[in-house]
């Protein structure tokens, strides 16, 4: 048989007549293997502790994940701690490990206790014979001979034919078949550097799958990666790659919450805890450092955020006027923001949201101010919206919680404040440290109020508003109690003012919507 290197352009563009009425049925079962800990963690600047992949290991089996994972045990010894830390857990899930093509490497993962292994082969004449240096022929062999060692070892195994989208597939399909005879029990279709579209994936997938159980391993470096997992599963894949936010190498592999809300929202194929993708996300952007773009699908910031006056209007009406799924299926909330294109509707039920009480009068000119706000470019916060309706509605408010005095200092060996607030008439002072200045004035905040203080701080971020050295900062905070969240912005030329005076105003707007009487200060 004369094998020939499809890796042009137009190899994923080859017409694929057999895929022409494939779908996905709403029986089929199909399953979610999350390599965040693996694949993930290699997206750059990333870098998890054993204590950071446990905790993440515990809210993917949370989620109903099948198949975890869990790192590389050839990277070092310290990898395989965290492996072990993980297989040590007695999941429901399958803990695995990532295996080269290597016997020492099947060693390494037998050290950790995994139930399985991917071991990763090389299947296009560029992995083959150019990253290698073997022949085709050759890697067939090797490959039978790993699988087989494996599989004495009592091991799961999923053969990975990496830079299968750029494969001959007459070898890719026997390499594949060479692994199930040997005794995998599966394969793994893989687009290693998302070179390929929905076409080619299709008319790969199926020819494995002809053979056995087939994977599907997808990256989104052209923004295809669900398109390509869905169209794998579509073709017999029961598996499919992912990992959560879409970390990994270059432009991320498909993103776990993506397909998993794709195949039940459209196909009506469940794989996960749908509730649980958004806690998930947190715990994830929270270990890795890496922060969502706020219009991420699923899980980013927008995704349930209405600020246009026509949309918060229709969905003020009817939940589904403007989303295609509601909010509370993936553990979020729908907000309604504030800006230039807020409308009377939005800034109603916002200010109804704070128990203010306003006439459709005074509404209206509420949003107008609102809108002026936005016009000058302005985000507009809750405390933004509370003020402007206190100066409309005449309604003065009494402040709970209010800064009278602050400082900071960070030149010595540990960074300290002290701060003294107006607390319902009682003046209440506390000092702090921290690991900078800031963390140390809020640290003092939190011991002047005490338990009053029992806020979560949901988000934190600055913003450079002038250039030079004597640059305004704009620090915005979101803080949550008791179920009610506001956000709001306070700017000036020390960071650790602005952080302080934006906190205290959040507590005080949280803590005026509180029925409950004043605390006393903490002994």
């Amino acid at each position: 048989m004369k094998f020939r290197d499809q890796t042009n352009r137009s190899s994923s563009l080859l017409p694929v007549t057999h895929s022409a009425e494939q779908t996905i049925q709403s029986d089929r079962t199909v399953r979610l293997l999350d390599t965040t800990l693996r694949d993930g963690e290699q997206a750059p600047g990333v870098s998890l502790s054993p204590d950071e992949k446990v905790e993440i290991a515990r809210a993917l089996e949370r989620a109903g994940v099948s198949t975890i994972e869990a790192g590389s045990a050839c990277t070092g010894a310290g990898e395989r701690q965290a492996i072990s830390r993980v297989t040590d857990l007695d999941l429901d899930a399958r803990v695995t490990s990532f295996c080269r093509g290597m016997q020492t490497d099947i060693d390494l993962a037998l050290d950790c206790d995994v139930d399985g292994i991917h071991l990763v082969v090389p299947s296009s004449d560029r992995h083959v014979e150019g990253k290698v240096g073997t022949s085709r022929e050759d890697n067939l062999e090797k490959t039978a001979e790993l699988v087989e060692y494996a599989a004495d070892h009592d091991l799961w195994i999923e053969v990975i034919g990496e830079d299968g989208s750029r494969a001959d597939l007459d070898y890719l399909e026997a390499l594949m078949g060479t692994a199930l005879d040997a005794g995998a029990d599966r394969v793994c279709f893989a687009d290693t550097v998302g070179h390929t579209g929905p076409e080619r994936t299709a008319e790969a997938v199926s020819r494995l799958a002809e053979l056995g159980p087939v994977s599907a391993h997808t990256h989104d470096d052209l923004g295809l990666g669900v398109a390509n997992a869905l169209s794998a599963v579509s073709a017999g894949a029961d598996l499919v790659h992912c990992t959560v936010n879409g970390l990994g190498e270059r432009a991320g592999n498909v993103a776990l919450e993506e397909v998993a809300i794709a195949l039940a929202h459209v196909y009506d194929v469940d794989t996960l805890e749908l509730t649980e993708l958004y806690d998930l996300s947190q715990i994830v952007s929270r270990a890795t450092g890496v922060q969502l773009p706020p219009n991420k699908a699923v899980i980013g910031e927008n995704a349930f955020t209405h600020e246009s006056g026509i949309h918060t209007d229709g969905t003020l009406k009817d939940d589904k006027m403007y989303e295609p799924y509601a909010p509370e299926t993936v553990g979020r909330e729908r907000r309604l923001a504030l800006g230039k294109h807020t409308g009377r509707a939005g800034v109603k039920a916002t200010l109804e949201e704070h128990d203010v009480e306003a006439t459709d009068d005074e509404v209206a000119t509420v949003a107008n101010r609102v809108t002026e706000l936005g016009d000058r470019g302005r985000r507009v916060t809750d405390a933004d919206l509370l003020a402007i309706a206190e100066d409309v509605t005449g309604d003065d408010r009494e402040r709970t919680v209010e800064l009278l005095d602050l400082t900071a200092t960070s030149g010595g060996a540990v960074p300290t404040a002290s701060i003294r607030l107006d607390v319902g008439g009682e003046e209440r002072v506390a000092s702090g440290t921290g690991s900078g200045p800031v963390d140390a004035a809020v640290s003092a905040v939190r011991e002047a109020l005490g338990s009053m203080a029992d806020a979560e701080l949901e988000s934190y971020h600055v913003d450079a508003v002038t250039g030079g050295t004597d640059a305004v900062v704009t620090v915005e905070v979101t803080m949550v109690r008791n179920d009610r969240s506001v956000t709001v912005a306070r700017s000036e030329a020390d960071i650790t003012r602005a952080s302080v005076e934006a906190m205290v105003d959040a507590l005080d707007r949280l803590l005026a919507s509180d029925e409950q009487p004043l605390a006393p200060a903490d002994d």
